[in-house]
């Protein structure tokens, strides 16, 4: 994101795109993960190519991690997405689906053959979520359409301040 700029579109558009792992991300569970593989934090990022600090920073709380760069850990780890970030299947918005599938919102875009724009929208609970647009998502997040649909109304009910 730009920052010295903020009224530049590229700026505001960046903002709408969220690359973090805002729910569900356990640090405790990373420190656990990297130590079990008997690595220091030095050793995962350099497997890993993530930065030490972004690690450190993970592990301790202090900032969330980015999505691509939490999945290249997690491949490094030899893990799933789901051991490191834990949402209850009944809990979980839209967002969570693809954030267990380590996904950026333009990457399931592609996948699912729908607009970057659309994605977020649709994970926010902010646009109307049609039949063709589930379907695309069911298949591209891996998850009946019912899933979906479900997690797409705890995301347009969710109390107001509540990230989805």
């Amino acid at each position: 994101m730009v920052s010295s700029n903020e009224g530049h579109p590229v700026a505001r558009r960046a903002r709408l795109v969220s690359r973090k792992v805002i729910r569900g991300f356990v640090p405790k569970r990373l420190t656990a993960a990297r130590e079990k593989a008997g690595m220091s934090r030095g050793d995962l990022a350099r497997v890993s190519d993530v930065t030490e600090t972004a690690i450190g920073r993970w592990e301790t709380g202090a900032r969330s991690p980015q999505i691509d760069h939490l999945a290249k850990v997690v491949r490094a780890l030899g893990l799933q997405m789901s051991d490191l970030v834990i949402v209850p299947s009944e809990g979980r918005y839209p967002g969570d689906w693809r954030v267990l599938l380590g996904l950026t919102q333009p990457e399931l875009g592609k996948k699912a053959g729908i607009s970057t724009t659309m994605v977020g929208a649709i994970e926010r609970g902010e646009a109307r979520l049609t039949e063709d647009v589930a379907a695309k998502l069911s298949a591209a997040l891996g998850i009946p359409g019912g899933e979906l649909r479900e997690s797409y109304e705890r995301a347009r009910s969710r109390p107001p301040g509540t990230p989805a």
